[in-house]
């Protein structure tokens, strides 16, 4: 692992120590929960949000998310996005399905 710093406010810092304490875990633990959780969103975020306006099809936007094609369509009925499904889409799924 590698050791970085940062500064935070000390409403974060102390809901940060409440947070850990609930939970009976250590500040560094929870931080570093906290910080995969919010970088998986991030990416599944920006990943759909290419989706969307078409410039990746959504096999492409699962890969830069890290999630599987089936959590895609999930995430894409959790939040509302339309499901395209274009020729290249057929084409990726018949690949993968001859493979």
């Amino acid at each position: 692992m590698v050791t970085t710093s940062v500064r935070l406010p000390r409403e974060m810092v102390e809901e940060i120590e409440k947070i850990s304490r609930d939970e009976g875990i250590d500040r560094a633990t929870l931080v570093r929960r906290l910080l995969s959780e919010s970088l998986r969103e991030y990416k599944t975020k920006k990943a759909l949000e290419l989706y969307r306006e078409g410039k990746v099809s959504l096999w492409k936007a699962a890969e830069m998310a890290g999630i599987t094609y089936r959590e895609a369509l999930e995430e894409l009925k959790r939040r509302g996005i339309p499901f395209k499904y274009h020729l290249e889409d057929l084409e990726a799924d018949v690949s993968w399905a001859t493979k």
